[in-house]
């Protein structure tokens, strides 16, 4: 396990007595505590501080937490545990469904944190992608969730972005129309291949060169996609 001293772990909380509470709690257990009061301070934290674990506040005053969660999931592999006042079943499945690994109910005691931290702390530490990565002339900022082709920035839709995404996490991959489907609008559009078509053909017009020849969107013939890249 990494030792306290040179372990790191960023606190987002809008609450600056939240913070300072952390921040000394874990100052004094021997880690290096970073803060951030928002989710976009903390994404840039987290993409430029790589911090060993996250501790996140859900109630957040610009990105709600679920959405930094679901954010930093598309590049980071960081141990997060959740801070919420809201201690509701549903909502620990949601946070934990979205890719994080921890729950905690405010108000907490100091020692149950640093126990949860140390547990987080244990565990193998995937190795992150970077925020921003090339795939052949199509470069991907996830941190600010913008896309290039050939150094021109392209403008993408929201679900076009999630589509490209989706794709880039299973590159090399095959994936079904129903399983991007279901991703993308849910599982009740698992049918509609309509929707699926039309914005391939999107991403293939502001991203391939030739759509009629695509190089990175590949269709598998019956049954779905495949981006090489």
């Amino acid at each position: 396990m990494t030792s306290p001293e040179k372990t790191s772990i960023l606190v987002i909380d809008d609450e600056i007595q939240i913070r300072r509470l952390l921040s000394n709690t874990l100052v004094e257990a021997g880690y290096t505590a970073l803060v951030a009061a928002t989710g976009t301070l903390g994404l840039k934290e987290a993409a430029y501080r790589h911090p060993d674990a996250i501790i996140l506040d859900l109630g957040l005053p610009d990105l709600s937490g679920m959405e930094v969660l679901k954010q930093l999931r598309e590049w980071s592999k960081t141990p997060v545990l959740i801070l919420s006042v809201h201690g509701e079943e549903d909502r620990k499945v949601e946070a934990l469904d979205a890719g994080a690994e921890d729950y905690l109910t405010k108000p907490f005691g100091e020692s149950e944190l640093l126990a949860r931290i140390r547990v987080l702390l244990r565990r193998p530490k995937p190795a992150d992608e970077a925020a921003t990565a090339r795939y052949g002339n199509i470069e991907v900022d996830s941190l600010h969730r913008t896309v290039s082709l050939k150094g021109v920035q392209v403008k993408l839709t929201g679900k076009e972005y999630s589509l490209l995404r989706l794709f880039i996490q299973h590159r090399g991959k095959v994936l079904t129309h129903r399983q991007i489907l279901s991703e993308i609008w849910g599982a009740d559009a698992k049918l509609q291949t309509h929707y699926l078509h039309v914005y391939v053909r999107r991403l293939r017009e502001k991203l391939e060169e030739d759509p009629d020849e695509p190089v990175y969107f590949r269709t598998e013939s019956g049954i779905g996609y495949r981006f090489v890249g």
